[in-house]
Order: C-alpha cells, then sequence, then structure tokens
C-alpha cells in the first residue's frame, strides 16, 4: 500500500460525498459539500431517501462480505472506508488485503459488520469505487511487467474519468506504473497547437522557461528534425509521437542521453515490448485510466 496518502483525504472525502449524493439526493436538492474534514457538522446525508433498504427494521444487524470474482490488483480501500463512514460511523470494515495487493479468483477482500440498513445503503457506491480502482490498477500492472526487464516507465494520462483524476492516478501507481503530469499546473506539455500558436518549438520553449523556470518542460514532436531543435532548445522531456519502431531507435541514437525520451500514441499490449526495446524512458498510454473493465466483485450478507 501507497504511504504517501494523506493529501488524499478530502479529495476522497468529495469524491465520496458526490457519488453518495447521486443516490440520495433528487436532482432538485442536489449539492456536494466540499471540507467535509473541516466541517463534518455539515454532512447531512438524507438517508431515508433509499426507499428499498428502509423496508429493512431500523435494528437489524448483519455481517457481509466483498468476494473478488477474478485475479487482480486490489485497489480501493481508502475510498471504501469512507463510503462507510459518511454513511454510518459504526459500521466496521475488517480488512483482508491492502491497496498494491495481489488477489486470486474468489479472495474475501473485506468482512463488514454494523445496520444491515446500512450495509445496502453504502453497497453500490462502494463497490463502484473498488471496481473502477481495482480495474484501473490491474491494468497499470499488466502493461508494467510487459516491460519490466527494459529500463523504460509506464506513464499514465489526464485521460481520466472527470472527477476521478486522483483516484485513478493513485490506482495506476498501485498497480506498479507511474504518473505522468497531475493537471495543467504541474509540468509543461507543449503539444502541436501550442508550437503553432506560439511561433516555433524554440519560442515556445523560451516562453515556458520565461514563465515557469522550475516546472519541467515537455514537448511534443512529429519528426526527428524537431527532436533536434528540442534538444538544443533546453526541453526536459520529449514527446516522440506515433513514431514508428524505426523512427524510435534514431531518435534514441540522436538523442544521446541528452533528454528523456517518451513513445506515445497508439500503443498496445502487442506493441509496447519492442517500443520499450527500443530504449525510450518512459511509455505513456492512454488507455491506463481509459478503457477500463471494472473488477467483477460481489457483496454477500452472511
Amino acid at each position: 500500500m501507497l504511504t504517501d496518502t494523506h493529501y488524499l483525504s478530502p479529495i476522497i472525502e468529495n469524491n465520496v460525498n458526490a457519488a453518495l449524493m447521486e443516490d440520495l439526493q433528487p436532482p432538485s436538492d442536489y449539492t456536494i459539500v466540499a471540507d467535509l474534514g473541516k466541517n463534518p457538522e455539515k454532512v447531512k446525508l438524507p438517508l431515508e431517501k433509499d426507499i428499498t433498504a428502509a423496508l429493512v427494521p431500523g435494528g437489524e444487524l448483519a455481517s457481509a462480505q466483498v468476494i473478488c470474482r477474478e485475479p487482480a490488483i486490489f485497489c480501493g480501500r481508502l475510498w471504501a472506508n469512507e463510503t462507510a463512514r459518511q454513511v454510518d460511523k459504526r459500521l466496521q470494515l475488517h480488512w483482508q488485503v491492502e491497496d498494491g495487493a495481489s488477489v486470486e479468483k474468489n479472495a474475501v477482500l473485506v468482512l463488514i459488520e454494523g445496520s444491515a440498513k446500512s450495509i445496502l445503503t453504502m453497497e453500490r457506491t462502494m463497490l463502484n469505487f473498488v471496481q473502477l480502482l481495482s480495474g484501473t490498477a490491474t491494468r497499470a500492472g499488466f502493461y508494467a511487467s510487459l516491460i519490466a526487464h527494459t529500463q523504460a516507465t509506464i506513464l499514465d494520462t489526464r485521460k481520466t474519468v472527470p472527477g476521478l483524476r486522483h483516484a485513478q492516478k493513485y490506482a495506476v501507481k498501485c498497480g506498479g506504473a507511474q504518473n505522468h503530469r497531475m493537471g495543467l499546473y504541474d509540468a509543461f506539455l507543449i503539444k502541436e497547437n501550442h508550437i503553432q500558436a506560439a511561433g516555433g518549438i524554440a519560442q515556445v520553449i523560451a516562453a515556458a522557461k520565461k514563465l515557469a523556470p522550475d516546472l519541467p518542460i515537455e514537448i511534443e514532436v512529429e519528426e526527428t528534425e524537431q527532436l533536434v531543435t528540442a534538444i538544443e532548445s533546453g526541453a526536459d522531456i520529449v514527446m516522440l509521437d506515433n513514431f514508428s519502431l524505426s523512427k524510435l531507435k534514431t531518435a534514441v541514437s540522436l538523442n544521446q542521453g541528452n533528454v528523456k525520451l517518451e513513445a506515445s500514441g497508439g500503443i498496445t499490449e502487442h506493441s509496447i515490448v519492442q517500443i520499450a526495446e527500443t530504449g525510450v524512458d518512459y511509455i505513456s498510454i492512454g488507455e491506463l485510466t481509459k478503457n477500463i473493465m471494472p473488477l467483477d466483485l460481489s457483496l454477500l450478507f452472511t
């Protein structure tokens, strides 16, 4: 499990609150509570709006377990815990696995004890988070394993589920890959349209250095001639967009280690090994967070 997760606390609180409101708050009353950790008294979930769970007697206690129906890399424990906290602080979750752990088919992930009504109310929201994040971690782990024999690193992209970027990027790291920039604020990624609008590669890199000299500058190129210009202009990373294998090898040879090289565009499980073996430093794959098959899970009362 990753240890540096403190920064995620307010993000997780708002992720969960938004998800629960989708289930419990009619659109006309829809609100998302900010700063839940600072103002927990503001959280007034209308639990009575779960009209199906209302059929269960209020004092009924239950035990349940969540079972994984396929081999996977597990992720989502933090979001599941927060879901339980916001629905019913008295619920007890006894985890059998940590985030980032490999699990086998039919493994029990967590045992849950408490109010039957509360378990029923939180069930779908909790499973949605765990299914998505475990699916993301599993896919990232699959790609990372394919190139483990090389020095290349798998990176994610900003092609994430809206509102769940931090969650999915956390899952990518749990799976064994790494994060690209988080957003538009923490690193430059200069693409074709930026270059054209700014007047050229040299001009746009010079502007980036002036605007934020401490931030990394990455620039996308489509030809080896542009790579030379990017190196000479002081880029930190060059994204080689849709380069063929032969062009990637040429770029690595031409670069001589001056900048970090990132392969990107149309990369699949069938092509990634050969791409990694060309000697590039990074391989970015939108599929890690975009085309995700959620993990098959079941929550069953025991």
